[in-house]
């Protein structure tokens, strides 16, 4: 199961904290201060840190052993934590904010995933909330058509990483090689979506939609990421 493994190497391998910083201060600009779903939380980072900048935050992610790491950190405890899978968002609740952030957007491989997100968000957020959701640009498929190859190691293990596109998928593959001379291997699926399709649908579920690329620049141009700033009126 994808994050089965990887979540006890994940910070080692990605944590950036510049990086989380940069979203925190995203979201401050354009979520007020209230009650905040975070979708496919992963590790924490950035739920954490947006806790104690003073939002109620309420997390889930569908890898129970991100969430186990998740609950270990520091501040953990002003957070409320989930297992749950974004394709099927089963609570009555509704908040001021919902997020979907580092990519994890990009594991929805279906049309009908990506729109029956869309319209579940849309049904739980308040008059005036925000959906703030980022993606991978369709310039990384490009960035990634020669395959990338990274080696690490973590706690004791040595982890192959390399990421390779074909067509308008990116394939992630992790290899954990252990003292005792076992391994294990996690491969990772996320689909690139074309922005028209992307903003079409929002739109369609009644979404008030700006887009910024790489978190300052508006509209869609060249760079890594796109966030989709989505306001239910």
């Amino acid at each position: 199961m994808m994050y089965g493994t990887l979540a006890h190497y994940y910070d080692a391998l990605v944590k950036d904290e510049d990086a989380s910083m940069a979203w925190v201060a995203f979201i401050e600009q354009h979520v007020k201060k209230g009650k905040v779903l975070e979708l496919a939380c992963g590790s924490g980072e950035i739920t954490i840190a947006l806790a104690k900048k003073g939002y109620e935050m309420h997390a889930s992610d569908l890898s129970a052993e991100m969430i186990k790491v998740a609950k270990q950190k520091p501040g953990a405890d002003i957070v409320e934590w989930n297992v749950m899978d974004m394709r099927n968002m089963a609570m009555q609740e509704c908040y001021d904010g919902i997020l979907c952030l580092c990519d994890s957007f990009n594991y929805l491989l279906k049309n009908s995933e990506v729109e029956q997100l869309f319209q579940d968000v849309y049904d739980h957020l308040k008059s005036d909330g925000c959906f703030v959701v980022d993606m991978h640009s369709m310039d990384r498929l490009a960035e990634f058509t020669e395959e990338y190859n990274e080696a690490g190691h973590a706690y004791d293990v040595d982890i192959q990483w390399t990421i390779q596109s074909e067509e308008d998928r990116i394939y992630q593959n992790f290899a954990f090689y252990y003292p005792d001379g076992t391994m294990d291997l996690e491969q990772h699926i996320q689909r690139v979506y074309e922005p028209k399709y992307i903003l079409a649908a929002l739109r369609q579920v009644g979404f008030e939609v700006s887009i910024y690329t790489d978190f300052i620049h508006k509209g869609i141009c060249e760079g890594e990421k796109q966030f989709y700033i989505c306001r239910r009126k």
